[in-house]
């Protein structure tokens, strides 16, 4: 699945999608990405411009795109796959 910014991942490794605005709601949430970002240097959290915090089997994505549109990528894929069996 394309999340943006150049960035494709498996949606079989997506472990959760959080909302940016929902990480402020949850301690755990704030914990879950301070940790991330101190095991990864790379990390480049915006808040002006992420939407979505993508976590999953290999690490932490951000995502300008919201989960609605990244949940539509995931389903037109796999209406996309049942066409092509036919």
């Amino acid at each position: 699945m394309h999340i943006g910014n150049d960035q494709v991942i498996q949606t079989s490794d997506i472990i959760v999608m959080i909302n940016q605005q929902d990480i402020e709601v949850s301690s755990i949430n704030e914990e879950m990405i301070d940790y991330a970002e101190q095991e990864d240097d790379e990390l480049d959290y915006d808040e002006d411009v992420v939407k979505t915090i993508i976590f999953t089997n290999d690490g932490v994505y951000y995502s300008p795109l919201a989960i609605p549109t990244l949940k539509k990528r995931t389903s037109i894929k796999a209406i996309l796959s049942q066409q092509e069996s036919y």
